[in-house]
C-alpha cells in the first residue's frame, strides 16, 4: 500500500528540499541585500499578501478541491472529459483571477492599508513604498494559481517531481536580483517585487509542456456552468479559509507586528521560513502525493485501504518532524546565525530572529499533522468540516490577540512578537486536534496499534536529540564570533550529529528502513 506512496514522497520531497534549498538561498542573498530593518519590513510583509492568497486559493482551497474532482474523472470519465474538464477549469480560473488581478492593482493603497495598517502611522514613505511593491506582486497570484491548476493535473497522473520543482525557478530568479541587482540599488524592495512578477511567468510557462505531452492541454474556456468546474467551486467554497488557517494566522500576524517594533516582522518572517524548510520538505509533499492515493481510494469505496493510507502518513510524520523540531527549539541560535548573520544584520536582529525560531519550532509538528489531516477530508470531498475546525482554530488565535498580545504592546512588554508566534502555534494545534477527532468519530480513521511502540521511541530519541543540541549550541554571541563560513559548517555538523544519534536511537529500539515502507514498528 505505502511502498508507491514512500517513493513519491521521498522523489516530491527530494525536489521540494531543492527548492526549499535555493529558497534559503534566496532569504539569505535577500537578508544579505536588506539587512533586518525598515526596508526588509516593508518587502516582506507586501510579500506575504499574495504569498497568503496563493496558499489560501491555489495551494488551499483550489488545490484541494480540484485534484479529487480530477481523479474520479480519471476513474470514471473518458479522456477527452478529462481534457475538457482542465480547460474549463483553466478558463474559469484565469478569467477571474485576472480581474480579481486588476482589481487589486487599481485598489492598491486600500489593499495595503487593510492588511497592513501600521505602515500609514508609521509616518515617512513607509505605506508609498508597500503600495509601489505591492502593484508588482500582486499579480504572482494570477501566474501561480494557473502553476498549481497544471502542477495538480500532473500529481493526478503520478507526475510530482516537476511541480515540486517550478518553485525553484523562483528562488533562481529572486537570488539573482537579490545578489546582482537589489544589493546596488536605491530601490532594493522594487528589484526584489519585479522579480517576483517575472518569476511567476516563468513557473507556469515551465508545466505547460508536461501538461501537453499528457494531451491535456488545450485552449482555457470560461464555462463556469459546466458540471466539473460547479463542482469544484461547491467545494472550494467553503474550504477557502478550512485549507489554510495557518496562513490566516501568519498574516494577522503580519498586520499587527507592523505596530510592533522595527524588525519584528522580519524576524518572524525569517523564523517561519526557517520552520517552512522541513514542512515544506516533507508534510507538504506527503500531503500532496496522499491526496491522488486517497482520493482514488475513497472513489473505489475502499475505506481500509484508506484508514491505512491516513495512518501510515500519521505515522511517519511524527517519526521525521520530531527531531526537525527539536532541532529548531534547541539549536536556534547556531541556525539562525549559520543562515542568516551577515554584515547588514545586527545581533539584535539576530537575537529576534532565534527567539521567534524557539517560539514557532513546536507548531511545525501542529501544522505538519494539518497537512497530513487536511486530504482526509478533501480526497472524501468534505470541506466544511475542515472549516469548522479551521474557523474555530482561527477565533482562538484572534481570541490569544486580542487577551494577549494587544495588552503586551499596552503594557510595553519586551517582545511581543514572540506572543505572535505563540498564538499562532495553539491555534495550529487546536485545528490539528479537531481534524483528527473528526476523522475519528466519523470512522474514517482508524489508528493501528503500532502508536504507542512509536511514540516511546521517539521520544526517546529525541530526548538524546536535545541532550546532544543543548551541549553544542553555546551563546549565540559565541557563534556570531565565528566567521561566516565556519558558522556554517559547526551548524550542518551539530545538525547531522544530532539527527545520526536519533536515527541509532531509534535503530537501536527496534526501528528498520522496512518499516518506513509499510509499519514504524512491531
Amino acid at each position: 500500500m505505502s511502498r508507491p506512496i514512500l517513493k513519491n514522497t521521498a522523489v516530491t520531497g527530494v525536489t521540494t528540499f531543492l527548492s526549499r534549498l535555493t529558497g534559503m538561498g534566496r532569504d539569505m542573498a535577500i537578508t544579505a541585500a536588506m539587512g533586518v530593518g525598515a526596508v526588509s519590513d516593508t518587502f516582506f510583509a507586501v510579500y506575504a499578501i499574495p504569498n497568503f492568497l496563493r496558499r489560501l486559493f491555489a495551494e488551499g482551497s483550489f488545490s484541494q478541491s480540484f485534484v479529487p474532482v480530477l481523479s474520479e474523472y480519471r476513474q470514471t470519465r473518458s479522456e477527452a472529459e478529462v481534457r475538457e474538464l482542465v480547460a474549463d477549469t483553466a478558463g474559469t480560473l484565469g478569467s477571474v483571477l485576472l480581474l480579481v488581478t486588476i482589481l487589486g492593482v487599481v485598489a492598491a493603497p486600500v489593499i495595503v492599508y487593510l492588511f497592513l495598517p501600521g505602515f500609514a502611522h508609521a509616518g515617512g514613505d513607509r505605506m508609498a513604498v508597500a503600495v509601489e511593491l505591492f502593484r508588482w506582486v500582486f499579480p504572482y497570484l494570477l501566474f501561480i494559481s494557473l502553476t498549481s491548476l497544471y502542477a495538480g493535473v500532473l500529481n493526478s497522473y503520478q507526475r510530482f517531481a516537476l511541480p515540486a520543482f517550478t518553485q525553484v525557478i523562483q528562488n533562481v530568479v529572486m537570488i539573482f536580483a537579490a545578489v546582482w541587482l537589489a544589493a546596488g540599488s536605491a530601490k532594493p524592495g522594487l528589484v526584489l517585487a519585479i522579480g517576483v512578477f517575472i518569476s511567476g511567468v516563468l513557473q507556469v510557462l515551465t508545466l505547460l509542456p508536461s501538461v501537453a505531452r499528457l494531451r491535456l492541454l488545450s485552449w482555457p474556456r470560461w464555462r463556469p456552468a459546466a458540471e466539473g468546474v460547479r463542482r469544484i467551486i461547491r467545494l472550494m467554497g467553503p474550504g477557502i479559509i478550512g485549507s489554510s488557517m495557518s496562513q490566516v494566522s501568519l498574516l494577522l500576524n503580519s498586520a499587527i507586528a507592523t505596530f510592533l517594533a522595527v524588525g519584528s516582522i522580519s524576524a518572524l518572517y525569517l523564523a517561519d521560513r526557517l520552520m517552512e524548510f522541513p514542512l515544506g520538505v516533507f508534510s507538504i509533499a506527503l500531503g500532496t502525493v496522499i491526496l491522488p492515493s486517497l482520493s482514488a481510494q475513497h472513489a473505489k469505496q475502499a475505506g481500509a485501504e484508506f484508514s491505512a493510507t491516513l495512518d501510515w502518513a500519521l505515522r511517519i510524520t511524527v517519526l521525521l518532524v520530531a527531531p526537525a523540531m527539536i532541532g529548531m527549539m534547541f539549536f536556534s541560535g547556531p541556525i539562525v546565525s549559520a543562515v542568516f548573520g551577515f554584515r547588514k544584520v545586527s545581533p539584535l536582529g539576530m537575537q529576534m530572529a532565534s527567539m521567534a525560531l524557539i517560539t514557532y519550532s513546536w507548531g511545525v509538528m501542529t501544522f505538519s499533522l494539518v497537512k497530513v489531516l487536511a486530504p482526509g477530508y478533501y480526497a472524501r470531498q468534505d470541506t466544511r468540516t475542515p472549516v469548522r475546525a479551521a474557523m474555530t482554530a482561527l477565533g482562538v488565535n484572534m481570541l490569544l490577540n486580542l487577551c494577549m498580545v494587544v495588552p503586551a504592546v499596552k503594557l510595553k512588554f519586551g517582545a511581543p512578537y514572540l506572543l505572535l508566534a505563540t498564538t499562532t502555534c495553539i491555534s495550529s494545534a487546536v485545528n490539528a486536534t479537531l481534524l483528527w477527532r473528526g476523522l475519528r468519530r466519523s470512522g474514517v480513521y482508524q489508528p493501528s496499534k503500532l502508536w504507542g511502540s512509536l511514540l516511546l521511541r521517539v521520544a526517546v530519541g529525541c530526548v538524546v536529540m536535545a541532550a546532544v543540541l543543548w551541549w553544542m549550541s553555546s551563546s549565540l554571541e559565541v557563534w556570531l564570533a565565528y566567521r561566516q563560513l565556519e558558522r556554517l559548517l559547526r551548524c550542518l555538523g551539530g545538525i547531522a550529529l544530532a539527527a545520526l544519534l536519533y536515527f541509532l536511537v531509534l535503530y537501536a529500539l527496534g526501528v528498520r528502513r522496512g518499516d518506513l515502507r509499510t509499519r514504524v514498528a512491531t
